[in-house]
């Protein structure tokens, strides 16, 4: 049986594989149909009928399970992670294992899925050091993400000075990884709903 930090090399070196053999568009395919879709079952039987309520059971239990180092912050609106530590990626850094072009991609390639089909977009960032924000609302609310502190406050991880350290990939009311901008600046605000 494979540890589970050892498995973080091998899905990295999985992505990469699949790239070599058919671009980006096979490891999407991948990530929807063998995460979001199979691996992820249980996510999607939780977060699609219950919504904010089904993501906060979920990620309470999952991140726990994977010892990472984040935060929640929800209210009737809105659900938000911050993510301080990520275990896996952490886990490549650590070890040189950084194969694939940006491992943290396959996040929002699994979950933007599955946020589509509950009725809900997601804004995202993260750092490629172990870092990253999302926010999750319903697909026909507007809102632009929060501002730095605005909503998760102290736990907000764009506090953290390294933050702004590394580039940035920015990801604004979306449910896949296509629609990616490289500061954050570039973020477009007020833009229509995804369906």
């Amino acid at each position: 049986m494979i540890g589970s930090y050892d498995y973080c090399g091998h899905y990295e070196f999985t992505f990469q594989w699949l790239e070599s053999l058919g671009g980006v568009e096979l490891v999407r395919e991948y990530w929807l149909e063998a995460i979001s879709i199979d691996a992820q079952r249980h996510a999607r039987e939780i977060i699609i009928p219950e919504g904010l309520a089904g993501m906060k059971k979920y990620w309470s239990h999952s991140l726990e399970e994977e010892a990472a180092g984040y935060a929640f912050t929800s209210d009737e609106k809105r659900f938000r992670i911050d993510m301080h530590v990520c275990p896996s990626k952490g886990f490549l850094m650590n070890n040189g294992l950084e194969q694939y072009s940006d491992y943290c991609d396959h996040c929002l390639g699994w979950i933007g899925p599955m946020m589509k089909d509950a009725g809900f977009v997601v804004d995202h960032e993260h750092d490629h050091c172990g870092m990253c924000w999302w926010e999750f609302r319903k697909n026909d609310d507007l809102t632009a993400p929060s501002a730095v502190g605005e909503f998760a406050g102290d736990k907000d991880v764009r506090l953290q000075p390294a933050w702004n350290s590394a580039t940035l990939d920015v990801f604004h009311r979306v449910v896949d990884d296509r629609n990616k901008c490289k500061q954050p600046s570039q973020v477009a605000t007020g833009s229509s709903p995804v369906t």
